[in-house]
């Protein structure tokens, strides 16, 4: 199936993905859409099928579970995504990774640039990479532009997981998977992570098989 491009193409896709009702259909890596630059969003879909498309990419984000979901992960070639991370865990674990929560917001076109030189090495995962995690290291505090659903500009600082959750969003939409900037050595299972690499900091995964944090 071809991507869809022009607005009628786009609004028309997006309806048929939200016919059937309930959850959206999340791809995996392989997809030609998700390593393409997604067009900026300019009213494509229009206001009432915008509200629908964000709704349901809010219940699809949840129910995975995830902190993120980006248009092209559905199969939208659209510069949209949304973010929320309500932060559960245990304590040590939260405050290693600044993680802390993060209200449900739409990103329109958003782009990042780093604040500061400070960087932090994390596992990272992606519903469209299913099984698997690796570390990337990014940047602590990013600033944000964009614009919310309703068209109203966003300028907002973001530092700790936040950070980290809308650099992947952001990166997806330019066609990147957190794949592509991780550090390769660092490659696991969900499974492996669970049983070897479960502490809160990524340093002994590094000792053992032999890759930087930085």
């Amino acid at each position: 199936m071809s991507t869809p491009t022009t607005a009628q193409q786009l609004s028309e896709h997006v309806e048929e993905l939200l016919a059937p009702g309930g959850l959206l259909p999340i791809l995996a890596a392989g997809r030609p859409v998700l390593r393409r630059v997604a067009e900026p969003y300019d009213g494509q879909l229009g206001d009432a099928l915008l509200e629908r498309f964000v709704a349901a990419l809010r219940t699809t984000m949840r129910d995975a579970p995830g902190v993120g979901l980006a248009a092209p992960q559905v199969g939208v070639p659209l510069s949209i995504a949304v973010v929320e991370d309500r932060a559960r865990g245990p304590r040590e674990a939260l405050e290693a990774r600044g993680r802390t929560p993060l209200p449900f917001q739409v990103l329109i076109n958003p782009s990042y640039e780093p604040e500061g030189d400070t960087r932090a090495a994390f596992f990272e995962g992606c519903l469209s990479v299913p099984g698997w995690q690796a570390v990337v290291v990014r940047s602590a505090r990013v600033r944000l532009r964009g614009q919310d659903e309703h068209g109203h500009a966003i300028d907002e600082v973001f530092t700790g997981w936040p950070a980290r959750i809308v650099q992947h969003e952001t990166d997806h939409l330019n066609g990147t998977l957190y794949l592509d900037v991780a550090q390769a050595r660092s490659l696991a299972t969900n499974e492996a992570v669970a049983e070897l690499w479960s502490q809160h900091t990524p340093e002994a995964a590094a000792r053992e098989l032999g890759f930087p944090l930085s």
